[in-house]
């Protein structure tokens, strides 16, 4: 294996912003047929139902049945699945569900009011939703963890009922993925997957019922589902490919930052691995560390593709520069791998996950730190969050005025309302006016 050139830039470089904006550039465009095709699947599973989804799931994934019942799996199967993994699995899973579960746990808000001098009440009531889907992949890209990340918010939140989707292609079925379902408490499991599993959530079926929110990844058919669905039901986000900062002072062992790097160029072609130091020759040695570690990776081909394309190693002025340039990128998953993370975090505006310190590798928050692994992508950490509790949950205003308090808000209301020439609304706030 040759060794591979890793992008070099330097913020000090007068073509440094052009050249970062086309580094971090991603077509995220939909392929036209594939528009086309999940518009189709769409389209029918809303007509035709359990027809639909049976025909589709037999096409796509080679799995004929005679109804969709039949592709429900009991919870006696997802018990059944956690006693045959390997105990070192179970106790793992269990492991990160709790941590999970304990994080979550925190982030859990309260219906809240308060009352004016004149007895007017005022507040927000919080209300989980009824019921929330929860899309997984299926054959060789089983996640396990994805199922905690999704399913334990929502039931810590109160959802009433959480569906989980999980194609089976030729009918292979993961243990690992039913057990962590079974530690998760989801309620109900379907082997279906793809656009035709998306619009089975979205919009029911006889067998399958509808949700109020689709979370969980996929690939482009399911991502392209679910953004055509958005409206009908909510959805977390559309996820770009994963993405990983590193900002190091130049102390940390460059093998490690070399692999921290690869644990993001692994997932696929597109993942992007983004090294910031003030140390030139700490550069030059993750380089190094880089091309003495890949030949021993198990995918070598797909972190080799992904860091000849989209990796990158900046060399800025000192760590404040560091933090401008990393705010700019509002990268997925940020690590401080610095002397004082803690003082470095202070400058830092825009990440989706912030991992501080040097011991704390991005993987382990991947399974097991507690934190939500669901994560901004594609710069949108400047306006979006990790997956939580608040993710299944709406709030509703609360408003209940007092006679004086109506007495003293119509008059207000009455001016605004005739401002607007709406006098409807004036005259039914001037109602409840008591007359001087």
């Amino acid at each position: 294996m040759t060794d591979i050139s890793i992008t070099r830039l330097n913020a000090s470089q007068s073509d440094f912003d052009s050249s970062l904006a086309k580094l971090l550039a991603w077509e995220d465009s939909v392929d036209h047929q594939v528009n086309e095709s999940v518009r189709h699947i769409l389209h029918q599973v809303k007509t035709l139902g359990d027809a639909a989804v049976l025909e589709f799931t037999e096409k796509f994934d080679r799995l004929k049945a005679g109804s969709v019942a039949e592709l429900e799996i009991g919870q006696d199967r997802l018990q059944k699945a956690l006693k045959a993994i390997p105990e070192d699995q179970r106790v793992a899973l269990e492991q990160a569900a709790q941590r999970v579960r304990s994080y979550h746990e925190r982030q859990n808000q309260q219906s809240w009011q308060y009352e004016e001098e004149d007895g007017t009440v005022l507040g927000q009531k919080v209300t989980p939703l009824d019921r929330a889907g929860l899309y997984v992949p299926g054959g060789k890209a089983a996640y396990p963890s994805s199922v905690l990340m999704n399913a334990i918010p929502a039931k810590v939140a109160g959802v009433g009922e959480v569906i989980m989707v999980v194609p089976t292609p030729d009918g292979v079925v993961n243990d690992m993925v039913l057990a962590a379902a079974a530690i998760a408490g989801v309620d109900r499991v379907f082997t279906l997957g793809g656009a035709q599993a998306v619009g089975a959530l979205a919009y029911g079926t006889e067998t399958v019922p509808s949700v109020d929110k689709i979370v969980g990844p996929g690939n482009i058919f399911v991502a392209t589902a679910k953004r055509e669905v958005f409206g009908t039901v909510g959805i977390d986000m559309i996820a770009g490919p994963s993405e990983i900062l590193v900002i190091c002072d130049g102390k940390t062992d460059p093998d490690w930052i070399a692999m921290d790097l690869f644990s993001q160029a692994e997932h696929d072609e597109q993942a992007q691995s983004i090294l910031i130091s003030p140390d030139a020759k700490f550069l030059d040695a993750v380089e190094a560390s880089i091309n003495k570690l890949l030949p021993t990776m198990e995918r070598a081909e797909i972190i080799e593709a992904s860091m000849s394309s989209r990796a990158a190693m900046i060399e800025v002025a000192d760590l404040s520069q560091a933090a401008e340039v990393s705010n700019r990128i509002a990268p997925e998953h940020l690590e401080l791998s610095v002397e004082d993370p803690e003082a470095l975090c202070e400058e830092i505006r825009h990440a989706g996950a912030i991992f501080m310190g040097r011991y704390t590798a991005e993987a382990l928050g991947d399974y097991c730190a507690g934190p939500n692994h669901v994560l901004p992508t594609s710069g949108t950490a400047r306006f979006s969050s990790p997956l939580g509790v608040y993710d299944f949950q709406k709030r509703s205003s609360l408003i209940g005025f007092s006679a004086s308090g109506a007495d003293r808000m119509g008059r207000v209301a009455s001016v605004l309302a005739r401002g607007e020439g709406l006098t409807a609304h004036a005259r039914s706030a001037e109602y409840r006016i008591e007359e001087d």
